[in-house]
């Protein structure tokens, strides 16, 4: 009995022991006791949970990781943007459970110091501190690594930048907090921020434990710079350090690609080895072999064509033929043999299974090779496809875009040229070899089709042994790529060239499936489907034949023009194909050799053609270009005998031609800008003058659909609504692609729905009167704003995407937020309306909440001065819809000013309340003098929109 009520009391004194100890562990004091206890349990407790998650999502992410091998692959796998989103669960995760870690564990109190005592410089760093738990910084550290990881580089940035400012006096965590800022800065592309960290560093003493992770830093920062010289000497150290086999494979691999660059074919060689020997995935290791033949190849070309194509024939490597042909065209190119490179790469581009960016690279090599050789209607097929396949964030992306946007131009016209000449060709043979130059063409059709068949069997045999040979669940692309559909890479490019099999190229718009992408359907495209073809289309319709099929000799004959109706068809088709095909040669390929003979046969063939003025006037362009004054003169001189009176011959004999053709787009700019100021001003008069004078200088100006439409306007306030109608039809027809065509089909269709035309003024460039124009009106639609203040509400920041420094502003409201709110997480995002980029910040309950962050956002004298060219709003979720439809930005102040303004404001700290406790009701808290508040924080509207507001205020740019 003794016995248990001692035990009792032994437990009893445990408890008042440990419960002693807890309350004396406040994060408030600071002693030996609170700091063990809150660095045990952040240790033990939050952030292990948060490492596990992270070192799950690394995994995640080397296992999901997809490397494009065609190009320099990224140290960090983060750096493949199809990557970027692997494991992102497992880091928000992370990030999770260190936030609370610092919220819950973070010991900022100063400790106890007795004042008799004197102080060593290692005293005065200990008291300097602002932060006393010893393991909080690798929470931070971890929170930063995680925020990188999942590809947040301007957030880990805010948290590495807090870091340094935290740890600033401890070199070890200041170093690792600066080395992984220059690795934010760098994969942001902000190459000059990530440059002074470097730099700052460089003459400051390091850590030794720092060290390993600076060497990854200026690894990548000069990889990435495209510095590599000195990158190598930094990745050899790299390679060192790192302990997962598969990344270090990657870094080896890495290293033959810079050393390739850098010319250095034996130790590229040597390099590319040693990814063998890391054991690394099959992908991995077969496209260093791919790399050793073609860095091997400029010795023993011979030698490594065959031993690729060992590897063609080898039943492993049927996923990757379009690499291994690839690499064969390339080692033909190194010697100058293009018709083996040639067909080298259609072979690669034949038997490709995957359809992925490795066959995007080789389809854009090949129609660059069918580019130089003018082979346009081949290298059509390679961009058109390849475009599909590519990322467009590589460099030469846009320059793809323009040629095949050209070719779509012009190959119809030149496909016409060659199918009517072989046509005309043929009937002017013989019977014997007519038919035997189709028969050739017979055969050549039987061969084509029977290795398209041959190719569908092998591509059904490859997919039923994959069938039959793989898991179903591990063979979907999102099990394959460890998430979702869109983290897999080859899923996704399989997916756009399928689209475009189907709906063939599309511009990546909203209404890309609209036959005719101008608001309106005009009686222009109504008329016969002849009318609606291409060139190529009317060929064909031209020759349409009764006969079906195209193994028969009729087939071909039923399309030949024998009679002299046919051929004058066929030399119709011509002419207008050689006149357009020169023009586009000229002026979008500046392809002067082959305009000059398209031009010139068309000039000496059909002196009859009813545009032979038009052709005589390119010439004349051309050869000025050319520096050939003679022809030039030629040339104008024939167009003033046979057509003196063309328009094209009005423009070259005019006397201010010169003067026009030098400075002629500065001449009309000035124009349009007098005549715009006049329209406001309703100067009819001087509208329709300049209209008239930019008709008669600048037909082919860019801005002649702009006269056209402020003309039109113009008459419209006149009175002449037939007029206003006539000039904006003339807008759509003739310059469908103008940033005025569809505002002025909008009007005609309004017209053509029963609408009544009004006249007055308004202003095309002031977005902050603009709304959509509803033509029609839907009675289930919301057309009010909601005066609701107890609701969701985020802070808007409206500003010119070129007025502002994007990228910047966003890590510094990123970095305010972070470093301001810890028990708040804001999200940021950025969207375009009406040209127009805006920044929101969302996150908050209520307008209340909302408003005292504006007011705190502002009194930061740093962030006010970096608002300045933004224009901010406090909005709800249900207004934002409104504006910019059924309301305007300054419809929506004036709103605000009536309502939300006029509110009392809670004084109570609702930002420092976690969104997951519940708020307290702002109707019954006490609140602050009105007008105190606003004179010191709201903005006041300025009478002159131009002048900024004095003394402190959201600035001018609010409202």
């Amino acid at each position: 009995m003794h016995r248990r009520v001692r035990i009792i009391g032994f437990q009893w004194l445990i408890a008042a022991s440990c419960v002693l100890a807890i309350s004396g562990c406040s994060t408030q004091k600071n002693t030996a006791q609170s700091r063990w206890w809150h660095s045990f349990n952040a240790r033990y407790n939050t952030y292990f949970n948060g490492s596990q998650a992270f070192i799950e999502g690394n995994l995640e992410k080397e296992k999901g990781n997809k490397d494009n091998y065609t190009e320099l692959i990224p140290l960090y796998m983060v750096g493949n943007k199809q990557s970027r989103d692997i494991g992102k669960s497992q880091y928000d995760h992370t990030i999770e459970k260190c936030e609370k870690a610092i919220h819950q564990h973070s010991i900022k109190a100063k400790p106890e110091w007795d004042n008799s005592k004197r102080k060593t410089p290692k005293d005065r760093e200990w008291l300097g501190r602002r932060e006393y738990n010893p393991f909080i910084w690798k929470a931070w550290l971890l929170m930063g690594k995680a925020q990188f990881q999942k590809g947040a580089f301007d957030e880990a940035a805010a948290t590495f930048s807090y870091m340094t400012r935290l740890y600033q006096t401890q070199p070890l965590m200041n170093g690792l907090a600066r080395a992984w800022l220059a690795k934010c800065y760098t994969e942001l592309g902000w190459k000059y921020d990530a440059e002074d960290v470097i730099r700052n560093m460089s003459r400051d003493s390091m850590d030794f434990r720092a060290v390993k992770d600076w060497d990854y830093t200026y690894a990548n920062y000069y990889i990435r710079q495209g510095d590599y010289q000195k990158a190598v000497p930094y990745l050899r150290k790299v390679i060192k350090h790192e302990r997962r086999n598969i990344q270090r494979a990657r870094e080896w691999f890495l290293m033959g690609q810079i050393q390739k660059l850098l010319g250095d074919r034996d130790e590229a060689y040597r390099a590319f080895g040693k990814v063998a020997g890391c054991h690394p995935p099959y992908e991995l290791q077969f496209n260093a072999r791919i790399a050793q033949t073609e860095v091997a190849a400029s010795n023993n070309s011979r030698q490594m064509i065959g031993k690729l194509r060992r590897m063609a024939a080898s039943d492993n490597n049927t996923e990757y033929l379009d690499q291994v042909y690839y690499a064969i065209g390339n080692i033909h190119m190194t010697q100058r043999d293009t018709t083996e490179a040639i067909a080298a790469y259609e072979k690669g581009c034949r038997r490709s299974t995957r359809n992925g960016i490795e066959k995007g690279v080789l389809l854009l090599t090949l129609g660059n090779i069918y580019w130089a050789k003018d082979m346009f209607a081949d290298a059509q097929r390679c961009y058109g496809e390849a475009i599909g396949l590519l990322d467009k964030e590589r460099t030469d992306y846009e320059e793809l875009s323009r040629r095949s946007r050209i070719l779509d131009e012009l190959v119809p016209y030149t496909n016409t040229i060659q199918l009517q000449d072989s046509l005309l060709a043929l009937a002017a043979m013989p019977e014997a070899e007519r038919n035997k130059a189709i028969d050739r063409v017979i055969n050549e059709l039987k061969k084509k089709e029977k290795e398209e068949q041959y190719a569908l069997l092998e591509q059904e045999t490859i997919t039923a042994n994959a069938d039959m040979n793989l898991n179903p669940t591990i063979s979907t692309p999102s099990a394959t790529s460890g998430g979702w559909y869109f983290y897999n890479p080859t899923a996704v490019s399989q997916g756009k060239a399928s689209f475009q099999r189907q709906w063939g190229k599309r511009e990546n718009i909203d209404n890309w499936q609209r036959i005719n992408q101008t608001v309106i359907s005009l009686d222009s495209d109504t008329k016969e489907s002849s009318e609606g073809m291409d060139i190529q289309e009317k060929a064909i319709a031209s020759t349409d034949s009764m006969a079906t099929n195209p193994h028969q000799r009729e087939y071909y004959l039923a399309q030949i023009p024998f009679t002299a109706e046919q051929q004058a068809a066929c030399h119709d088709l011509l002419k207008d194909a050689l006149l357009h095909a020169g023009i586009i040669l000229k002026d979008k390929m500046d392809n002067l050799r082959l305009c000059e003979k398209h031009l010139g046969r068309l000039t000496k063939d059909y002196p009859d053609y009813e545009h032979l003025d038009e052709a005589w006037y390119h010439l004349y362009l051309l050869y000025l270009r050319q520096g050939d004054n003679l022809k030039a003169d030629n040339c104008l001189t024939h167009l003033k005998a046979n057509h003196p009176n063309s328009e094209w011959t009005t423009l070259l004999t005019d006397p201010y031609y010169v003067e026009n053709a030098k400075f002629g787009e500065h001449i009309e700019d000035s124009l349009y800008a007098t005549t715009y100021e006049a329209f406001k001003d309703s100067r009819a008069d001087v509208v329709k003058a300049n209209t008239a004078l930019s008709e008669k200088q600048f037909p082919q100006g860019s801005n002649r659909a702009k006269f056209l439409f402020i003309d039109g306007l113009s008459r419209l306030n006149d009175g002449d609504g037939d007029g206003c109608m006539s000039r904006l039809q003339e807008v759509v027809e003739r310059f469908p692609e103008s940033e005025v065509s569809p505002l002025a089909g909008m009007i005609i269709k309004g017209v053509k729905e029963g609408r009544r035309l009004h006249g007055g003024k308004f202003d095309i460039g002031d977005v902050w009167t603009m709304r959509s124009i509803t033509l029609t009106h839907d009675s289930t639609s919301v057309d009010t704003l909601s005066t609701e203040r107890n609701q969701q509400f985020l802070f808007m920041l409206v500003y010119q995407p070129d007025s502002v420094s994007e990228n910047q502003l966003l890590f510094e409201l990123a970095r305010y937020n972070f470093t301001n709110f810890l028990v708040r997480n804001f999200e940021l995002q950025i969207d375009e309306d009406n040209g127009l980029h805006r920044m929101m910040v969302s996150g908050f309950l209520s307008y209340d909440e909302a408003t005292q962050y504006a007011r705190q956002l502002y009194a930061s004298n740093q962030m006010k001065e970096m608002l300045k060219q933004c224009r901010s709003l406090i909005i709800s979720n249900a207004n934002l819809a409104l504006i910019g439809r059924q309301f305007s930005y300054d419809e929506y102040q004036q709103f605000y000013e009536k309502e939300f303004a006029p509110m009392q404001i809670s004084k109570e700290r609702l930002l420092l309340i976690p969104e997951n406790m519940e708020q307290p009701d702002i109707e019954e808290m006490d609140t602050i003098d009105e007008q105190e508040e606003q004179d010191e924080f709201m903005p006041q509207k300025s009478q002159q929109p131009q002048q900024q507001v004095k003394d402190f205020d959201f600035g001018d740019d609010f409202w």
